[in-house]
């Protein structure tokens, strides 16, 4: 044995080669401080090695190594610049020294090899992999870049604009694309991958590979002149400026970069990548996107918990409404492989379900992501009815009729007595107390919502709603089916609105009462795109929904919560409803819809909503940026808080990922909670207290003031 460590050991091979194997004590390699520690004492012991004719890098775990910890960036960050630079340093300096072990290295990559794992493997000289691998380098998801070498190596092993378009997209490869590329030198099955690697090992050793000269090639500059450098860079700064805007630093600060960095040698653009790095740790942009990626993690391992507990399977699933909404839930279902039957009252709504299914798989075959096998096998999985006797043998029943309660309380009642004693009844009500729906079933036990997004296909997020009689074995069965159809569930306790429409129509109205003071709700548009970062402003938003159906909505937030939701006098939305605009379906609403020559869809602000808003409107006035926003998303906070504090919604993290999946909340801001923290509860409670004689959605509540006052967070 040359080295003995926790996560790491090296042991020699027969004729003077030895292998270093990542073998962490947990389920995934990872770079955490004690990896790094051990892999800086392991070359340690190498260098004393003067025998050693190669190094063979592997791992004994189903992938190489999974990235960085993640969980202990939030700490050094906190640090101060010069902290995280000295850390930072340190650790490229490791990786230096291994790179410049005298004897060459290879380093077989199996499964995901990302970040850190994707960076130790080009500090190798030579990397195979197998058919199972996933190597690139994310580090741009979290706001940051490639700190371990990453913006340095890769550059000068496949080219800059290879290198650029890995790293400011963050998208991995598999093995046979990184071989295209030139990420790595061979692809294998996984049963030949450490004995065809330390074959090319001994290769190395013999002279019959020349490990030097590729070596070489990642100390020296990169290889391009002035036109191919300024055509490389512009190019990539052009098309980072167009996909990810200016709300995100990291892909910016990535090209820049590599771009400095590519007329030095080795340890000179290490230099530059860890200033960089460290700019980047200290944005917001970052400690917003890492606390996403730590949000998704406790949401994705309680979903897994609770599905664990079911006890019950689902092997059929029913919908009942076929309508746009009724179609997209049965697609989801069958797509992911579980039999649906999708119920309506007449063949026309049948027949509609089917055709949103057929569309949607339509899309997919143009675009070459569904084969017509896959298409064909889906379509037929979804078996359309007219008849309640059909669904006596479903597990999952999903009700997804008008958004009217006595509507769903009749319906309910009829399913209940058409299925099996236990099967799970669903309501997909997006307001509606599940209490109050309860009310009509016998078994309210087997009873909660399951609140879809619209479009379902695209929409990540599920809310599972809890009544008060919910037994806990239905939710456990409800999150693992919402899982089985690829989607992320998080459950909610029920409240009108629930989460994301409770904390969505506080938002609405803080827009409503701008309107009417005289804000135009294009300039408010723009703001909240283009500075807030929302993919829609609330105008356009609302068109989208549709304003019937957010005017509906309205109605029941305010007979819900009266004392902060009831609604406005003049209201924009119920003008535009009570004249038969309602937005995208049918092309009128704030703005008129269409589309331009190419098919493309086309907004214009209709001079018929200003006609309806403007005489009940102040004068026109000019509000800034800051006021317009603080005036949205206040109420959105605040009611956020409230979810929270009344238990709604059992974390801050569920609360972020909900509103990101649910609404698009921007990234880059990383939830409501974060962005409150980012803010500083301090100020955010001077911010709100500014604003508070707008009324109650404006007043916060004694519990956050109190968390200010005593220097708490919302993610302790």
């Amino acid at each position: 044995m040359i080295y003995s460590g926790s996560n790491l050991n090296v042991t020699p091979l027969e004729d003077g080669f030895a292998e270093l194997v990542f073998d962490a004590q947990g389920s995934v390699n990872k770079f955490d401080s004690l990896t790094i520690s051990e892999l800086e004492a392991a070359i340690h012991a190498l260098s004393l090695k003067t025998d050693l004719k190669g190094l063979l890098v592997r791992s004994n775990k189903p992938a190489f190594i999974v990235g960085a910890d993640i969980t202990e960036f939030i700490d050094i960050f906190a640090h101060p610049e010069e902290d995280i630079l000295q850390w930072i340093g340190k650790i490229s300096r490791i990786f230096n020294q291994f790179e410049d072990l005298p004897f060459p290295t290879i380093c077989a990559v199996n499964g995901f090899a990302l970040g850190g794992g994707c960076e130790m493997a080009l500090a190798c000289d030579l990397r195979v992999a197998d058919e199972t691998t996933k190597i690139g380098l994310p580090e741009v998801k979290l706001g940051i870049m490639p700190g371990f070498g990453g913006s340095v190596r890769l550059p000068r092993v496949i080219g800059s604009d290879n290198a650029l378009e890995w790293m400011t997209t963050g998208r991995d490869r598999n093995g046979e694309k990184a071989l295209k590329e030139g990420a790595v030198d061979a692809v294998v099955s996984s049963d030949k991958l450490a004995e065809i690697a330390l074959l090319m090992l001994q290769d190395c050793a013999a002279g019959k590979l020349d490990w030097v000269s590729r070596r070489n090639q990642k100390m020296a500059p990169l290889q391009l002149n002035k036109n191919e450098s300024a055509m490389s860079f512009s190019t990539a700064a052009a098309m980072v400026a167009a996909k990810a805007g200016k709300h995100y630093p990291s892909p910016h600060l990535i090209v820049e970069t590599v771009k400095n960095a590519s007329r030095l040698t080795r340890d000179d653009a290490l230099e530059l990548e860890n200033k960089a790095f460290v700019q980047l740790a200290k944005s917001n942009e970052a400690k917003a996107q890492i606390g996403i990626f730590l949000a998704d993690q406790i949401v994705k391992g309680k979903g897994k918990k609770q599905a664990k507990a079911a006890t019950k399977s689902i092997d059929l699933t029913a919908v009942l409404g076929a309508g746009i909404m009724g179609g997209g839930i049965a697609y989801q279902s069958a797509v992911k492989g579980t039999p649906v039957i999708m119920k309506d009252i007449n063949t026309e709504a049948l027949d509609l379900g089917l055709q949103e299914a057929a569309k949607i798989l339509s899309k997919g075959l143009e675009r070459g992501k569904v084969t017509p096998a896959k298409m064909a096998k889906t379509l037929n999985s979804i078996t359309p009815t007219l008849e309640y006797s059909a669904l006596q043998d479903a597990d999952l029943v999903i009700e997804a009729v008008v958004e009217n309660p006595k509507i769903k309380g009749l319906v309910l009642k009829e399913v209940e007595e058409a299925v099996s004693e236990d099967a799970i009844i669903c309501s997909n009500t997006s307001t509606i107390s599940i209490n109050q729906l309860a009310e009509s079933l016998g078994s309210p036990e087997r009873f909660c919502g399951m609140h879809f997004f619209n479009p379902v296909h695209k929409m990540p997020l599920v809310e599972i709603i809890r009544g008060k009689d919910t037994a806990e074995e239905t939710i456990s069965a409800v999150v693992k089916a919402t899982l089985a159809m690829g989607k992320t569930p998080i459950v909610v306790n029920d409240c009108p609105g629930f989460l994301v429409n409770r904390v969505l129509f506080p938002y609405f109205a803080g827009f409503a009462q701008l309107i009417l003071d005289g804000a135009d709700f294009t300039t408010v548009d723009k703001v909240m795109e283009k500075v807030f970062g929302w993919p829609m402003g609330p105008a356009y938003l609302m068109d989208v929904v549709g304003i019937d159906t957010g005017d509906h909505a309205a109605n029941v937030m305010a007979a819900g919560i009266p004392e902060r939701m009831a609604r406005i006098e003049n209201d924009p939305t119920t003008l535009l409803y009570n004249a038969g605009r309602l937005g995208q379906k049918n092309k009128q609403g704030f703005y008129n819809h269409g589309v331009d020559k190419r098919g493309r869809p086309t907004k214009v602000a209709a001079e018929e909503a200003y006609a309806l808003i403007t005489p009940v409107s102040a004068a026109t006035a000019e509000f800034d940026k800051n006021d317009i926003i603080a005036r949205l998303m206040i109420p959105m906070a605040n009611e956020a808080i409230r979810c929270l504090e009344e238990g709604i919604v059992d974390s801050a993290a569920e609360a972020d990922m909900a509103l990101l999946y649910g609404l698009g909340f921007p990234p880059f801001r990383g939830g409501i909670f974060r962005y409150i923290e980012t803010m500083g509860l301090s100020q955010f409670v001077a911010l709100a207290d500014k604003y508070a004689h707008l009324g109650p959605i404006y007043q916060i509540t004694d519990g956050v003031r109190e968390m200010a006052a005593n220097g708490n967070s919302y993610f302790a």
